[in-house]
Formats: C-alpha cells, sequence, structure tokens
C-alpha cells in the first residue's frame, strides 16, 4: 500500500489555514483527528473520518484556535502533539517561547510552561507510565523537561552546546530520550540518572583515524535538525544540514552505514519527517523542497518522490491504520497521500470449469469415514 501512495483526487483536507503549515499530529487513540499548526500561530483539529459516505469527501476542521483567540501563540507553531493516552488534551509549542497544554473540549489552555528562547520542538513519551514529562528543545543548549503532574519545569539535561532543533522519546524505553542540536551532535538521555547522557552518537563509530578533533563524536557535519525513531525503538534515524540521512542502531549508539544519498535540508529549522509504521519494510517519508522523498529506511533506497504542493513541505504524518500519509507545506495546503486501489484481477477461470485435481488441498475434504478406519 505504502508504494502505491498517491494524491488522493476524492479527498480534501478544508483549507483553513492562511500562512505554511509548520507540524502535524494524528491521534494515536483512534487514528481519527489530526492537529495542524501554522506560522501565524493557528491550530486546527481536523477530523478524518469520511462522515458524508461518500467517495469524494473533504476531512472538516472541527475547531481551531484563530487568530483571535485569547490564547493564540503569538508566533509560528513549530510542534503540535495529542497527549498519548487520550484525545481530551494535546500540547504546542512556538517560536513565542511557550509550551500550551491544552483541553481538548474547552480549547482552553489547562497550563502554560515559558521558556527564554524559542521553542522548536516538544514531545511527550508514547509509552510512558511512570512519568509526564514533556521534551523540550529551545534556544538555549539545556534540555527541558516539564513535568506535566506538577506543572514545574526544574529538570534540566546539559551537555549540548548549541540550539536543540529536536527532541524524542524513545518508543521503547519510558526514560529515554534522543536529542538533535546546531553543535552537529546528537545526545541520547536516561533522565533518571544525574549526569543523565548516555552516549553521543559518532558518525566514525569510534574510528579516531576518519575524524578530526573538532568533528569528533558529531552525527553530522552540520546542524542536526531531524530525528525519528523506528516504531520497535530499536534504531533512529537523524537527518541533518550536510544533506546526509543517518540511522543508528539505538541501544549501542553504532552508526549503521546505511547510505541514503543525498538528502537535501535547507530548514534552518526543526525538520518533521516521519516513519511508516507496520509495513515491512520500513519507509521513512522526508520533505525535500516541494516534494517529499520516500525512502526504504533499512536499505536506504530512494522509492519515490510524492509531488504535489507548490511550495516547501515542513511537515508530513503517517496514519498506521490505513497506511496513508498526510503533509503540510508553505503553501498553506494539507494533502491526502492514499494508497491506489489496484484494478481487480479478472475473473475469468471460474472454479467449476477447473479439473478436480487442481482444488487446492487446503480445501479439499481430509475428513476420513468411519467405514474405512475398520
Amino acid at each position: 500500500r505504502v508504494l502505491s501512495l498517491e494524491l488522493n483526487k476524492d479527498r480534501d483536507v478544508e483549507r483553513i489555514h492562511g500562512s505554511g503549515i509548520n507540524t502535524l499530529d494524528i491521534e494515536p487513540v483512534e487514528g481519527r483527528y489530526m492537529l495542524s499548526g501554522g506560522s501565524d500561530g493557528v491550530i486546527v483539529l481536523y477530523d478524518l473520518e469520511n462522515l458524508s459516505r461518500k467517495p469524494s469527501y473533504t476531512c472538516k476542521a472541527l475547531c481551531s484556535v484563530g487568530r483571535s483567540h485569547p490564547d493564540v501563540h503569538r508566533f509560528s507553531v513549530e510542534t503540535v502533539q495529542w497527549y498519548p493516552h487520550d484525545t481530551g488534551m494535546f500540547t504546542s509549542s512556538s517560536f513565542d517561547k511557550a509550551l500550551k497544554i491544552w483541553d481538548t473540549n474547552t480549547l482552553q489552555p489547562a497550563d502554560v510552561f515559558h521558556f527564554e528562547g524559542t521553542v522548536y520542538s516538544h514531545h511527550m513519551s508514547p509509552v510512558a507510565t511512570k512519568h509526564c514529562l514533556i521534551a523540550v528543545g529551545t534556544k538555549s543548549p539545556k534540555v527541558q523537561l516539564c513535568d506535566l503532574k506538577s506543572g514545574s519545569c526544574s529538570h534540566i539535561l546539559q551537555g549540548h552546546r548549541q540550539e536543540v532543533l529536536a527532541v524524542s522519546w524513545s518508543p521503547r524505553h519510558e526514560y529515554v530520550l534522543a536529542t538533535a542540536s546546531a553543535d552537529s551532535r546528537v545526545k541520547l538521555w536516561d533522565v533518571r540518572r544525574a549526569s543523565g547522557c548516555l552516549t553521543t552518537l559518532d558518525q566514525h563509530n569510534g574510528e579516531k583515524s576518519k575524524a578530526s578533533s573538532e568533528a569528533a563524536n558529531t552525527a553530522h557535519n552540520g546542524r542536526v535538525n531531524g530525528l525519528c525513531y523506528t516504531n520497535d525503538g530499536l534504531h533512529l534515524l537523524t537527518i541533518g544540514t550536510d544533506d546526509r540521512m543517518r540511522l543508528w542502531n539505538s541501544s549501542t549508539g553504532e552508526n549503521t552505514l546505511v547510505n541514503y544519498g543525498k538528502v537535501c535540508n535547507e530548514s534552518r529549522k526543526g525538520l518533521k519527517f516521519t516513519i511508516s509504521c507496520g509495513c515491512n519494510p520500513e519507509f521513512a517519508f522526508v520533505p525535500y523542497g516541494s516534494a517529499i522523498a520516500v525512502y526504504t529506511v533499512f536499505t536506504g533506497e530512494l522509492i519515490t518522490m510524492l509531488r504535489g504542493h507548490y511550495s516547501t513541505v515542513n511537515c508530513c504524518v503517517f496514519q498506521p491504520n490505513f497506511q496513508e500519509l498526510y503533509s503540510g507545506s508553505k503553501d498553506c495546503n494539507i494533502l491526502a497521500w492514499i494508497p491506489a486501489l489496484r484494478e481487480p484481477v479478472p475473473d475469468d477461470i471460474s472454479e467449476k470449469s477447473l479439473p478436480q485435481q487442481h482444488l487446492n488441498p487446503a480445501y479439499e475434504d481430509a475428513w476420513s469415514s468411519s467405514d474405512d478406519e475398520g
């Protein structure tokens, strides 16, 4: 189904945003509701289900935090995320230096966290049962952990030297966090540990001869602005402004050396890419100019380019229940990419005309009558 993804002529997403779309998220509970965040601070909530029951339909916007809303973000919304366990709450962060926790039903902020610098990225663990920490990457090199339960933002992870452009919790270990920074480094942390940092990923896998002293322990030769775990949490995909994408073994920290070729990446901020879920093999969907590049995660093969946007693609999100993809762009549009329906195979040969011996043995009567046994 992923190999046959195409721009769907029968499905539109209602156009609400008057400026570029930076971030999308589909809730994991039902896979039905999608959030989008725009560069004008607006957040829109869509219902992806076909309520019209007609083949052609538009995914309707149910509600939005528009420009006239008293609590709207003042600047660009960079990340939106549903609360992983139910749709009653969602989160948003913005260049206005705030992270907001929203009550979905009232569209009022239940809590607001303020930071000293621009917020590039935030993430809540999809699997955590023992903590409610939101990791936040800002213009500061310190990674902030905000506790939803206490409302405090006291926990800090120190180790990066420049701004933190992307953060992602492991979908396998609830205390493990990956962070990507403009300092060319990707760090894995165990947030229970005092020192915190488990490992700093090294593109040269410790071979000192290949690394100059300043490039030692760097994941990329440029700003690292995108991170995405595979769904089993065993691997981590990173992307940098060196036009490279790298796949890491997340338990050993080893660079697997998969070659994806040149992955053009001119984003000055976090790049929101995604990995398929429940596919074999798994695919990565990476914004690539005004297109979306589709790669096979473990071989590095570029499968196809999905073209349809008129301007830079900023984000894409995968809908695992139906293997669909949604993408948001600077052109103010959200596009739905749906697997093409295959042509049915002509049914010339009816089973009645087949000679008996050609029947699949699985369908043959395998019972023995009791008379034969005696």
